[in-house]
């Protein structure tokens, strides 16, 4: 998978399906190639050394003109190339500057984790029982030996996926600090071949939403700097061939293991090519490194796909499902929840949760969760945020009586926490006002009525932490919905001083990974599902603490058909978080069937967000069906290839996807109908990957047999023609169609 070249001074890093090529032209590190796999040449020559005007002489005349040319692996800022850079250094006199050249290399056994961040891993620490690598490390060591820094290129690679995840450590060798004020995790240049670039845009309640547009001149990418991953961009872009589809065409597709700020950028310079960068904002970031310490960037996921969109979908979803994803409920099905939120807001006692408990109860719902309002004197949304005190005027008899009696009732118990967040009418602010986050002598600005607490000090996090914990060891509570509703602003610390302020947003992500290993380490059976007023911490860094993230706050089934579809493009149906709501819907107040809402949340993790004590007759009685399709479908669901076969998003009238099992024995497409037409032809739909020779029966499981008779077609012919499927249902109504070798 990764090997050395010593005649032609370069590197080869194999994947089944690509090729990655790294080159050494006079101690430079040069990207040479990423893309469909080559032959056995020698390729060096494709990263064009003859052209870059460098010369051999001391004098070196036209050193800008090589630098602001040649295609460097990781480009540094202030030598000369003038586009955009992934590192950039200053040394303690304030002179920025660094350049790297080659030092040595190692070739390794499997992949590193990295201290203090999500990484992903191999077989060997796995729980499948497989003690074989299934991964290969590659080390490039950089130097600049003015500054005395060292930079290690970091790749793995896995042998059966087009997956190259990269990531970078900066070290400091001399006496005197200096301070890192970029560092990206990833970077590489490619020919402009009239890509078209993909990134997800929203905001909250309509999260990643997918915009592809023609590259041009300059830059163009997406960024946040709230803190967080953000509803309103997200750490994703991709470059491809602009007739690719959903399966043909190249793609490069880049993600990024983190949950705070990014940036994702494209740049096309004056010679038509363009440059690809990844990693943490560099705005308002500086990291003081002294000497000895280093520096780690979190993990960029590259992956190549010759298939289209859904090729390198699969490969983003089986990386992750497979080496990022720890909890022990990746491979299992998750419990099918019932979430009070939308059925009572605030407004709930002992009582009230118990009554919907027994009526979800009786239909196979499998777990209460009591959202936000059980603690301090929290009947709004205004106050009691850090005091995690159980408000036994609701709860009479305390938490634990309520979790004892909905585990006698046979169901789990959940619960809701904001731990990152402190209100202003608190006991805690009132007794440490300086936790939270905020600059001396300016007023801190609020969001949501709430400030953020300052979890880069070790004792506001341990207080924090604890606070979680206790209540957890208090009762038999077997999930958590770890909540997070507002960004972060007013940088300030206490703990920081004028030369670390730079450190903070980073310490912050830092410490948030810290609280949630702490957690999953003390309650290793725990289900925790992390949120972010919705969508907007849904990112693979939490992937490695949480198996599973709410996915929207809009759980409206016509608007999430086109969250859904931007989320499934990088992550994997099990990690969404899914719910069945009433209607009118609380987020856009529109009507849906009942029956459509239900096959749009068995794309995920499944559960229903509703007062089911107060669900209509004709409502409640198609949730022991749809119960009863999530127990029989959720592993095709979870460990199936996701497949993207319509998007009503990109101007269509119908929305379509389906989950085909690793085998290529059956598959589950849903298909909804978002505005019919009248008089209008039948629709062929056409699945692909399936067994070629193989013969297939289509059913529609939830219809009468007489309106949707069973259709038997062979996988050759459903890849080219498709199966029938009448249009004449109406607006929002939806068909589930199971499709299973015989």
């Amino acid at each position: 998978m990764i090997s050395f070249d010593k005649k032609s001074s370069s590197f080869r890093l194999e994947t089944p399906s690509s090729s990655y090529v790294i080159s050494l032209v006079n101690g430079y590190v040069i990207h040479s190639y990423y893309g469909s796999k080559l032959g056995d040449d020698d390729a060096t020559y494709l990263s064009r050394p003859k052209e870059f005007g460098f010369s051999d002489s001391p004098v070196f005349r036209e050193k800008h003109s090589f630098l602001d040319y040649i295609p460097q692996e990781y480009p540094t800022d202030g030598m000369g190339d003038f586009r955009e850079s992934a590192l950039s250094v200053t040394d303690s006199q304030g002179r920025n500057g660094i350049e790297l050249k080659y030092k040595s290399h190692n070739i390794f056994d499997g992949a590193a984790a990295i201290s203090g961040l999500p990484a992903v891993f191999d077989s060997c620490d796995c729980t499948d029982g497989n003690n074989v690598p299934k991964a290969k490390r590659l080390e490039i060591l950089t130097e600049d030996k003015i500054l005395g820094v060292e930079v290690a290129l970091i790749y793995t690679v896995f042998e059966n996926l087009d997956a190259i995840v990269r990531s970078v450590r900066i070290t400091n060798n001399k006496k005197n600090p200096v301070f890192v004020k970029k560092a990206l995790s990833a970077a590489f240049d490619i020919d402009d071949d009239h890509f078209d670039v993909i990134t997800l845009h929203g905001s909250w309640a309509r999260e990643r939403h997918i915009e592809r547009h023609l590259v041009h001149m300059g830059k163009q990418g997406v960024v946040s700097m709230r803190g967080e991953t953000s509803h309103q961009e997200h750490p994703f872009i991709a470059l491809l061939d602009h007739n690719a589809d959903f399966n043909k065409g190249r793609v490069w597709g880049v993600n990024f293991i983190y949950s705070g700020n990014f940036v994702a950028d494209v740049q096309k310079n004056q010679f038509e090519s363009v440059r690809l960068v990844m990693g943490i904002n560099p705005e308002n970031f500086c990291w003081k490194l002294e000497e000895g310490e280093s520096f780690n960037t979190p993990q960029a996921v590259l992956v190549y796909s010759e298939n289209g969109l859904n090729g390198m979908s699969r490969t983003f979803h089986d990386l992750y499902r497979d080496h990022l994803i720890r909890s022990p409920y990746k491979k299992s099905p998750r419990p099918i929840l019932i979430n009070n939120w939308e059925a009572t807001y605030f407004n709930f006692d002992t009582q009230k949760l118990l009554d919907i408990a027994r009526e979800a109860a009786k239909d196979g719902i499998e777990m209460l969760v009591m959202d936000d309002g059980w603690f301090g004197k929290r009947n709004s949304d205004d106050c009691s945020l850090g005091d995690w005190i159980v408000n036994e005027e609701k709860l009479k008899g305390g938490l634990k009586t309520l979790v004892d009696e909905v585990n006698r009732l046979g169901l789990k118990f959940g619960i809701w926490f904001e731990p990152e967040m402190i209100s202003p009418d608190s006991d805690l602010y009132r007794a440490h006002p300086d936790w939270a986050i905020q600059i001396s002598g300016r007023e801190p600005g609020m969001s949501r009525q709430q400030y953020v607490l300052d979890i880069t000090r070790k004792e506001v996090r341990d207080y924090a932490y604890e606070a979680v914990a206790k209540i957890l060891r208090s009762a038999n509570i077997e999930y958590v919905k770890w909540d997070m509703n507002r960004q972060l602003s007013d940088i300030g610390s206490t703990a920081l001083g004028s030369d670390k302020i730079g450190e903070f947003y980073h310490r912050y992500v830092l410490a948030l990974y810290e609280m949630q290993e702490r957690l999953i380490t003390e309650f290793p059976k725990l289900l925790l599902e992390n949120c972010s007023g919705g969508g907007a911490r849904f990112d693979p860094g939490m992937f490695f603490y949480s198996p599973q993230i709410w996915c929207s706050d809009d759980t409206d089934a016509i608007e999430r058909l086109a969250i859904q579809e931007g989320t499934a493009l990088i992550y994997p149906l099990s990690t969404m978080g899914t719910h069945v709501s009433v209607c009118p819907n609380h987020a856009v107040g529109r009507v849906t069937p009942f029956k459509t809402r239900g096959y749009v949340a068995l794309s995920g993790t499944f559960g229903y967000e509703l007062d089911i004590t107060k669900l209509p007759p004709e409502d409640r009685t198609l949730i022991p069906h749809q119960v009863e399709l999530y127990k029989k479908y959720s592993s095709l669901v979870r460990d199936g290839d996701y497949q993207r076969i319509l998007s009503w998003s990109d101007g269509g009238d119908a929305d379509c996807w389906a989950s085909v099992s690793k085998d290529k024995s059956k598959a589950l497409v849903t298909f909804v109908q978002v505005l019919n037409h009248p008089n209008y032809k039948t629709r062929f739909v056409k699945i692909q990957d399936l067994k070629e020779n193989a013969t297939y029966k289509i059913s529609f499981p939830d219809e009468n047999q007489n309106d949707f008779p069973p259709q038997t077609l062979t996988g050759r012919t459903l890849a080219s023609a498709g199966f029938a499927l009448r249009r004449d249902w109406g607006d929002f109504q939806a068909k589930l169609i199971c499709i299973e070798e015989i």
